[in-house]
């Protein structure tokens, strides 16, 4: 029996010609990844085991991004931890304010991680670099300490799930709409511990970002990781960008999967997960008598710069309705910097809304945008549980920029509907 995209990865890194699913496997990393949230307990863990050395420092990669600039004083103690060991291990790829960005939208806009890596990340989304034809997945503190020291990290082979996309988007709708419709299909335990691997047709005609957000939410499922083909999206991509060779797997064409979901994007509707679980997904148009307190545009899913396109798209030259809070967050300095000169900057706060250097922020309910009880959020973020954005009697509800946008202009979640 063939392998799949993720199975060939790992095995190539552990050194075997073939793996299969439920096997246990130690394989050798190309990237361990870490934010100011997770690092601080795996250096100390890292200490604790009598570890000196970093296995590489140009494999290590820290990015300061959750309460960054740092919110409090505890955030400040966290933050300081991070630098000292960065520092004292003279690690590569250390992201800090001037040079800060969310972590899943700064390493593949530097080229830190590439096609065929094995990479392991101290943050649940780090399934994001699936889109990139990588293996990534989210680990502990403690495995992340162990990581940094060996530069291995046990595994066990996950079965595969193959969605089959075929057709093109509606032009209101983005790869945003195609997760949480995924999503409601299958539920949030619908690919627990397997790897969702698209193919198709259809994948060529999305965007690097709209894989990005795909796979940024593969978690959301329950799933070990999230997989796209290297095409010449990818390779475009990762053309004058990655700082090492990508290496290029495919599956085989006799490769098992437990199952496969044929998805035509032409179908898909801008789709609205609402409170208090990405599974509970309906129809933006079902939902206009909702009305909202807040809107964020950014996280790890959806602060790229074709997100903040999408909000100038619709906000330029309009306003943001009475009592509501428009929060929009670029994903990297890089893209901050790009809206400042493409005019987008004006263009918001024009609009009434407020632009923030980029952070993880309310996402996780850390600051820039907590919710007090009773209010409701609209919102381009991955996660919309109980007390996600601030009160534990507040509502999150997940969209995709043009919807959250367009219910920014209105005070009620609103389907965008071009001109």
């Amino acid at each position: 029996m063939g392998m799949t995209m993720t199975q060939k990865i790992l095995a190539a890194h552990c050194g075997l010609d073939t793996v299969s699913a439920g096997q246990l496997i130690n394989a050798k990393v190309d990237i361990v990844l870490g934010n100011d949230i997770t690092t601080p307990v795996a250096v100390n863990e890292f200490k604790k085991a009598g570890f000196d050395n970093v296995f590489d420092k140009d494999r290590v990669a820290i990015v300061l991004d959750h309460f960054v600039p740092n919110k409090d004083i505890k955030a400040a103690e966290q933050s300081k931890v991070c630098r000292e060991f960065a520092c004292s291990h003279c690690v590569s790829h250390f992201y800090d304010v001037g040079k800060m960005g969310i972590e899943h939208a700064l390493l593949p806009e530097q080229g830190v991680v590439t096609a065929g890596d094995c990479i392991i990340g101290a943050d649940s989304h780090t399934c994001t670099y699936g889109a990139l034809g990588a293996f990534s997945t989210g680990v502990g503190s403690t495995d992340m300490a162990a990581g940094m020291a060996t530069g291995q990290a046990w595994f066990k082979v996950p079965s595969a799930i193959r969605f089959n996309l075929f057709g093109k988007l509606p032009s209101n709708c983005s790869g945003k709409d195609v997760i949480l419709t995924i999503i409601g299909m299958i539920g949030v335990d619908g690919a627990l511990y397997k790897s969702m691997e698209f193919t198709g047709s259809g994948v060529a005609n999305l965007s690097m970002d709209d894989r990005l957000c795909i796979c940024n939410m593969a978690i959301e499922a329950g799933a070990k990781n999230g997989i796209f083909p290297v095409d010449k999206v990818t390779v475009d991509y990762l053309s004058g960008r990655s700082k090492r060779v990508p290496v290029i797997y495919t599956a085989d064409d006799d490769a098992e999967y437990e199952q496969t979901i044929e998805i035509n994007l032409c179908d898909i509707r801008p789709t609205v997960a609402c409170p208090h679980l990405p599974e509970n997904t309906k129809d933006a148009s079902e939902l206009s008598d909702i009305r909202i307190d807040q809107v964020v545009i950014g996280s790890c899913t959806n602060g790229r710069m074709e997100d903040m396109e999408c909000a100038y798209k619709i906000l330029s030259g309009k306003k943001v309705a009475d009592n509501v809070r428009c929060i929009i967050i670029p994903g990297t300095m890089q893209i901050l910097r790009e809206c400042v000169e493409r005019g987008y900057y004006t263009a918001f706060i024009d609009a009434g809304a407020v632009v923030s250097t980029p952070t993880c922020g309310p996402c996780l309910g850390g600051y820039m945008g907590i919710l007090a009880a009773g209010e409701r959020c609209i919102a381009t973020t991955n996660r919309n549980f109980v007390g996600r954005m601030g009160h534990t009697d507040s509502e999150v509800y997940l969209a995709s920029p043009a919807t959250a946008a367009a219910s920014a202009l209105c005070g009620y979640i609103t389907e965008y509907k071009e001109d």
